[in-house]
């Protein structure tokens, strides 16, 4: 069980039921995604396209050349790239919660 995992259950637990943004909720907003090592680089970018459009974009670089991989370049970039959608979608539970948007 990761961290994420551990804290969602923490919550679950404790009876914490009011409108909240949940780890399932953040994989559900994402419908694709790509990915792209700059030639001669370590630096990896990861592009989510969100259900209605919008792009988030995540990157990870390291500083030895020779401890690049591709495969955990592109898992830190795609973590770095979801780790933003938690604000953007936080931002508009607390606004329809507010009443200042409908969903």
């Amino acid at each position: 069980m990761n961290n994420e995992q551990k804290l969602e259950q923490e919550i679950k637990d404790k009876g914490l039921t009011a409108p909240r943004i949940t780890p399932a909720h953040i994989d559900d907003t994402i419908v694709s995604e790509q990915y792209h090592v700059f030639h001669g680089t370590t630096f990896t970018t990861c592009l989510l396209t969100l259900r209605n459009g919008y792009t988030v974009c995540g990157e990870s670089a390291c500083a030895s050349p020779e401890n690049f991989n591709a495969e955990i370049g592109r898992k830190i970039a795609r973590e770095n790239a979801r780790n933003k959608i938690w604000a953007l979608e936080g931002y508009l539970l607390r606004s329809v919660l507010s009443g200042e948007v409908s969903r």
